[in-house]
């Protein structure tokens, strides 16, 4: 009899602590290629979250970024989502629309006050805000010190129109072409110009702020301030003809002065560094957001969302950007850290270039049409880019190649 009293109060005890050992309510989140590159940071972040949450244990995946969907729609369907899923600002725009995640104001709380402004905006849709902003970077402007001399250009642009005429003026004082601003995606220049592309259903980038908008473009190239084969130019190319002298800036991200570091210590000797000028628009250039959804579905939403606060909050996105030596805090005290602010006056590029990104972090938006606005995205983005090709190059003026493009958009948005 005692043994089977025993044995009960055992089992009643066992019971008790199985119930207990599941408590603990599994955090799974989803990265896109960081790993094994970051995995110290990330086990110490899922280390440090664990400490602090006792009864949530975060998990870290990680996965290339063309699994990332395929994966997140096979999880929802199956019912299991994972807690969070890193996103970009284009899908964030496409699965809220969906349905398939959740707006993150309810769990954001507070915190939100935290984010820059721009961030916020980006992964906010119908008012709601869908997504924890995370990593960010923006363009700034690396220069040859000596070429701009020559030039007589004492300092560098303050707005986009300086940026122009400055163009300008290096290359008839020098023959060299003064940049190669990468005009693969011109929707991106036009929101950077505070100029809209699609309002009330229709395509509206053919007004005469458009043209003259356009007309600068056309000018530089003509007086050849633009390399030639400027639309092949991308993020490599761009870094080449910089360090071979070829053009007298660049305006691309900080992390390229690593490679002329490395590349052309010469030409890194004579760079200097600034922040890349906003125009009528007031955003910064060259931004891309990365963010954390929290997919529908999920099991805890409010555990998901702690978590979310803090794989984003100031301390880990600093964290994060000293790891990759290349990244930026979507957070506004995050971009204030000595980390990136002690290079403001550095002699060093990479310290300069570091502290003036930084100091654009505010204004970082992802210049980008939401998902879901143009029937034919392909097809409408190409011939638009088609159109602004030729006319930047010559072969047809400016409000002829806008009004085609225009036409061609609206066509199809009217279907």
């Amino acid at each position: 009899m005692k043994l089977k009293k025993m044995l009960a109060v055992g089992a009643v005890v066992f019971g008790f602590a199985s119930v207990y050992a599941q408590a603990d309510t599994e955090l799974e989140f989803w990265t896109m290629n960081l790993a094994p590159k970051f995995n110290d940071y990330f086990n110490k972040s899922v280390a440090d979250f664990n400490k602090a949450n006792p009864g949530l244990t975060a998990k870290w995946v990680d996965m290339n970024w063309d699994q990332i969907q395929p994966k997140l729609i096979a999880s929802i369907a199956a019912g299991n989502p994972p807690a969070l899923v890193n996103f970009n600002v284009p899908w964030v725009h496409d699965f809220a629309a969906q349905g398939n995640i959740l707006p993150v104001d309810t769990y954001m709380g507070a915190a939100k006050n935290n984010y820059s402004v721009g961030a916020i905006k980006d992964v906010t849709v119908n008012g709601k805000v869908y997504a924890f902003p995370w990593y960010n970077s923006v363009s700034i402007i690396a220069y040859n010190k000596d070429i701009l001399a020559k030039a007589g250009v004492k300092a560098a642009p303050k707005n986009f129109d300086e940026f122009v005429n400055d163009g300008k003026q290096i290359t008839a004082k020098t023959g060299v072409p003064a940049y190669a601003p990468k005009l693969g995606n011109f929707v991106g220049w036009f929101y950077y110009a505070g100029l809209p592309v699609v309002e009330n259903g229709k395509a509206v980038f053919n007004s005469p702020k458009h043209v003259a908008f356009v007309q600068k473009f056309a000018d530089l190239y003509k007086a050849g301030v633009m390399p030639k084969d400027v639309f092949k130019v991308e993020f490599e190319q761009e870094i080449a003809a910089y360090n071979s002298g070829k053009i007298a800036m660049m305006t691309t991200a900080p992390q390229a002065l690593k490679r002329t570091e490395t590349d052309a210590k010469d030409i890194y000797a004579k760079t200097g560094v600034a922040k890349f000028p906003v125009d009528a628009g007031k955003m910064a250039f060259g931004a891309w957001l990365m963010d954390f959804v929290i997919p529908k579905g999920t099991k805890d939403p409010a555990a998901a969302g702690k978590l979310g606060v803090f794989l984003t909050n100031d301390a880990q996105q600093v964290g994060f950007s000293k790891a990759t030596e290349t990244t930026f805090p979507s957070t506004k005290k995050g971009n204030l850290d000595p980390y990136f602010q002690a290079g403001a006056k550095s002699a060093d590029p990479v310290e300069a270039g570091r502290a003036a990104a930084a100091a654009s972090m505010d204004n970082a938006r992802t210049l980008t049409i939401p998902p879901g606005v143009l029937p034919d995205e392909a097809a409408m983005t190409k011939k638009l880019q088609d159109e602004i090709q030729d006319a930047v190059e010559g072969r047809k003026p400016v409000k002829a190649a806008l009004d085609e493009a225009v036409a061609a958009w609206n066509e199809k948005l009217k279907k």
